[in-house]
C-alpha cells in the first residue's frame, strides 16, 4: 500500500491511475484506483477543497457516474448536499432533459430532477474528468435552466481545449491536476508517464486494518 506523502503540490496520488487496457471505446486511463486507496483519496479531497469556500456553495451536483463518487465524497467535506445528474432513464420523478456530446464522441442524454433546488442555489458541479467539455456542458445547461447559478467546477483534471479554456475563464474550477504543471501536458496528450511503472498492488487498502 502506498502511503509516503510528497510535497502537497506533488498530487502523488495520480500516480495510481491505470492505463486503459480495453481499446477507444473506453475513456483512455482510470482514476478510480485513487479513490479504494484511503491515504490517495483523503489526499485528493483534502487538494480540492482547500481551493473551495463552503460559504459560496449550496449543493454539490455529481456527474453520472464516476463523479458520484467524487461529488458525494466533496459534498461530505464541504457539509453541503448532494445532487446526481443521471443519465437519462434513471429517474423515477419529474425531470429536466439534455443532450450532450461525450469523450467518445457519442451524443446521449441527462437528466434532472424538477425541481430540483429554488432559482438562484448555488450549484458546485463535479465530474471525475473533463476531457472535451461535452458531458460538463450538458450539467451546467440543466443548472441555469432552473435558476441555479454554477459555483464553480470540479474534477481531478480538465485537459485543455477551447471548450475548457472557456470553463477556466467563466467558472471558478479545481483540480486536482494543477494547470502548467507536468501532469497537465501528460494529460493533454492522454498518456501519463506514470503508467510507464504502474502496478496495481501499489493501490491496494491494506488487508486486515481494524
Amino acid at each position: 500500500m502506498t502511503t509516503a506523502k510528497g510535497p502537497r503540490d506533488d498530487r502523488w496520488y495520480l500516480s495510481l491511475m491505470s492505463p486503459n487496457t480495453k481499446g477507444p471505446q473506453f475513456a483512455w486511463l482510470d482514476p478510480t484506483s485513487i479513490y479504494i486507496n484511503s491515504a490517495a483519496f483523503g489526499d485528493l479531497l483534502d487538494d480540492l477543497c482547500a481551493e473551495l469556500d463552503p460559504a459560496e456553495i449550496d449543493v454539490v451536483a455529481g456527474l453520472d457516474a464516476m463523479g458520484f463518487v467524487l461529488g458525494a465524497a466533496l459534498g461530505a467535506r464541504l457539509g453541503r448536499g448532494f445532487l446526481p445528474i443521471r443519465k437519462a432513464g434513471k429517474l423515477c420523478v419529474d425531470t429536466d432533459k439534455v443532450s450532450y456530446g461525450n469523450y467518445s464522441g457519442r451524443t446521449q442524454d441527462m437528466e434532472m430532477r424538477t425541481p430540483a433546488f429554488a432559482s438562484g442555489t448555488r450549484v458546485l458541479l463535479v465530474d471525475q474528468w473533463v476531457e472535451t467539455g461535452g458531458t460538463m456542458d450538458g450539467a451546467i445547461r440543466l443548472v441555469e435552466r432552473q435558476g441555479g447559478k454554477v459555483a464553480g467546477l470540479v474534477t481531478i483534471a480538465m485537459e485543455v481545449n477551447e471548450n475548457t479554456t472557456r470553463y477556466r475563464e467563466k467558472y471558478k474550477v479545481a483540480t486536482a491536476v494543477m494547470p502548467n504543471s507536468r501532469w497537465q501536458v501528460e494529460a493533454n496528450s492522454q498518456r501519463l508517464s506514470s503508467f510507464d511503472n504502474y502496478v496495481a498492488e501499489r493501490t491496494f487498502p491494506m488487508a486486515g486494518r481494524s
